[in-house]
């Protein structure tokens, strides 16, 4: 007897990676995640691997792993993936305390967040041909 099989919430489209427990606190991580949302995976990428903030590398190493469930579990076109969501989530605090003036105590919060990236394949959109922006007597000759 063994468990039952556990049901996917995804859609067959889509593969996801999850990071817990991450040293850093879910405001400052909503930053970076707000960088990729909707974006194209490979883009997305790139655009960690050049972040300045300290914790863009672990989010570009989930990306990166979700990327890969994606190939491997799911057999998606990596080409055609697209960041769904990023969501951050609250997880842990530590609660330490500083010394402070006059024999009294204050308190410091080390806060820790989850994140859990989704990564969906696009449906195959026709390209759209926008119209040349010419000047207007080219137009009105036309």
């Amino acid at each position: 007897m063994s468990k039952p099989k556990h049901i996917r919430t995804l859609a067959d489209t889509e593969a996801q990676a999850i990071a817990r427990n991450i040293r850093v606190s879910p405001q400052k991580l909503n930053l970076v995640a707000a960088m990729i949302r909707n974006q194209p995976a490979d883009k997305a990428i790139a655009a960690l691997a050049f972040s300045r903030r300290r914790i863009a590398q672990q989010v570009k190493k989930t990306l990166e792993s979700a990327v890969a469930n994606a190939e491997n579990n799911h057999q998606l076109d990596v080409d055609q993936l697209v960041v769904k969501t990023a969501e951050v989530g609250k997880s842990i605090v530590m609660k330490r305390f500083h010394a402070r003036g006059r024999g009294r105590s204050s308190q410091i919060q080390k806060f820790f967040s989850h994140l859990k990236i989704v990564v969906a394949e696009r449906a195959e959109a026709p390209e759209e041909t926008k119209p040349s922006r010419g000047t207007n007597k080219e137009q009105k000759a036309a």
